[in-house]
């Protein structure tokens, strides 16, 4: 029986062979205002994200994804962008931006950045020309309306943060769309100079080097143009994810205000721009009552995204069930696309929490790690899940996003998964900043912290380590097939097969131990490679609570 050492020793990154880059590749999100703060004014920057990537790269990671890090109001904390060209100067300057990509490249890690051009701030300088009336240049760069006869709004859209999609701007005696905060208005993609000018900045960006673009709400860049008014949410719908039904964006069904037919033509220029570069990547958000079909329809082929990611395994449902169902539901569409896995990020609360049986543990957030590793697809690995970190309890007056300042106390927002990256223990705010950071340190994750995890090889952080580095080795998971196997609850199997090679992985969801037949294993029996304590005998599988064994059949 095989296993791999303990020690957490970077591997060189294997070859593409033939393949593009971000096929199997591991991308780790990076929140600069939470990551590493260098200028003592308790929010991360630029230079922060540089001084920590050498962390990064001895992960085992190939990307990193940067969240917004413009010239912004910071009503959405960066997603709110006022100028699509220029650093926000909390966080730097552009200087500090190519200092930052030029350590990672030197570092072999490629480099992703958040773009939202679905809206832009209200202090943008196109909507300060748009909002000023009705016969100026950029009049239509946003979405406007008449009101109805009885001075309502055009019609029941809803708010992806609450309460109605529509605003009143009393200097055009019209209405503009907004289909997150009233300060983020959407642009109106359907107009060709508008869509003209997003690629012009998006190609600002990828002048400077960057290796390709995270696009946020990927799939509301496209409107009806007859404002149709939205029908009920059926009851029966499976849950949405975030506030649920403490939000009335939960009761409609959402055909008219996003996953448009005409979304495809903007994403096609999206994709015609990156194009002209040579290894550049579009990874879309999708959000959508049917994201497997949506993510699929914009992934396949070579004419729009090159894969997105969903909500599906963002939600608090846990079952290997949900797990076959939601990634075979993708398997069957995705035809000759390639699919893109996450189950966190900075906008659902953390993974152990979200998931936890009787308490977060451990055992369950290094066995997450792995199965999330193991998908077969590009994976996205938000910042602190390595070290397998709970979710931070933010009091109501330390509170900042919009989002659950909003809905509160029924839904207590985002802050919890975007508290400040613990880098040391016993330092003053985890070692983070030098004085009282944006949010709160967690005392919790404090425990948690790179420093205490470090010199432990049983800690969840090098538990990752090890993975990602032994991943490398195997083509079958980098870009092998998926295969599940029936088993019951609460065990996930499947198995992945490239062209040399079949391995079979193992996953106990539950609490408790869990045992599995030998008709469930491979006809020889399985040669455990990497996992935990898995017993594996003539008679079958046993795993213990949070279990996991992944290795090759016995030939």
């Amino acid at each position: 029986m095989s296993s791999v050492t303990s020690k957490a020793e970077t591997l060189p990154r294997p070859a593409a062979e033939g393949r593009p880059w971000w096929r199997g590749a591991v991308i780790y999100q990076i929140y600069p205002r939470s990551f590493n703060d260098t200028n003592g004014d308790g929010i991360g920057d630029l230079e922060g994200v540089t001084a920590r990537l050498d962390y990064v790269a001895k992960l085992g990671v190939d990307v990193v994804w940067l969240s917004p890090f413009y010239r912004s109001p910071m009503k959405d904390f960066g997603y709110d962008i006022a100028d699509f060209r220029a650093v926000d100067p909390m966080f730097g300057d552009l200087d500090s931006f190519d200092r930052m990509l030029a350590r990672a490249h030197d570092l072999d890690l490629k480099v992703i950045i958040d773009q939202a051009v679905n809206h832009t701030s209200d202090q943008h300088q196109w909507f300060a020309e748009s909002r000023a009336g009705r016969d100026n240049p950029k009049a239509d760069w946003y979405v406007w309306s008449d009101p109805k006869p009885d001075g309502s709004p055009p019609n029941n859209w809803l708010s992806v943060f609450g309460g109605s999609a529509w605003r009143w701007e009393p200097r055009r005696a019209q209405y503009y769309l907004h289909n997150f905060l009233v300060e983020q208005p959407d642009l109106n993609l359907h107009n060709p100079e508008v869509l003209d000018a997003v690629i012009g900045e998006l190609e600002f960006w990828l002048e400077r080097g960057i290796d390709g673009f995270r696009l946020d709400t990927a799939n509301y860049y496209a409107h009806d143009e007859a404002l149709r008014d939205n029908p009920p949410r059926p009851a029966d719908a499976p849950p949405l994810g975030g506030a649920g039904r403490a939000n009335p964006y939960a009761m409609q069904s959402h055909l008219y205000d996003k996953s448009r037919p005409e979304n495809f033509a903007v994403l096609k220029r999206l994709r015609a721009l990156v194009d002209r570069y040579p290894d550049k990547f579009l990874l879309g958000e999708v959000s959508d009552d049917h994201s497997a079909q949506t993510a699929a329809a914009y992934s396949r082929g070579t004419a729009h995204l090159h894969t997105c990611y969903t909500f599906e395994l963002l939600t608090d449902t846990y079952s290997a069930s949900h797990f076959r169902a939601s990634v075979g539901a993708l398997e069957q569409v995705i035809e000759d696309g390639w699919p893109c896995w996450a189950f966190s990020n900075h906008d659902v609360t953390r993974t152990v929490s979200r998931w936890q049986r009787s308490a977060p543990s451990a055992d369950q957030a290094r066995m997450l790690n792995a199965l999330l590793l193991s998908l077969r697809g590009t994976v996205c690995l938000y910042q602190g899940e390595e070290l397998g970190l709970t979710q931070a309890e933010v009091p109501f007056d330390r509170m900042r996003d919009p989002f659950g300042l909003a809905l509160y106390p029924e839904f207590l927002g985002r802050d919890g998964c975007r508290t400040p990256m613990p880098w040391q223990a016993d330092a003053p705010f985890s070692g983070f900043s030098s004085r009282e950071p944006w949010l709160p340190v967690s005392p919790q994750q404090a425990e948690l912290a790179v420093d205490r995890q470090l010199p432990d090889p049983n800690s969840t952080l090098n538990a990752c380590r090890r993975f990602l580095n032994w991943r490398r080795r195997h083509a079958a998971l980098i870009t092998g097939d998926i295969q599940f196997l029936d088993t019951p609850e609460p065990i996930l199997a499947f198995k992945r097969s490239s062209s040399d090679e079949t391995l079979y992985a193992f996953f106990n969801l539950g609490d408790a131990e869990a045992r599995i037949g030998s008709d469930h294993l491979p006809p020889l029996g399985l040669n455990h490679e990497i996992g935990n304590a898995a017993t594996i005998s003539t008679a079958g599988l046993t795993l213990p609570a949070f279990g996991y064994t992944i290795g090759a059949p016995l030939s």
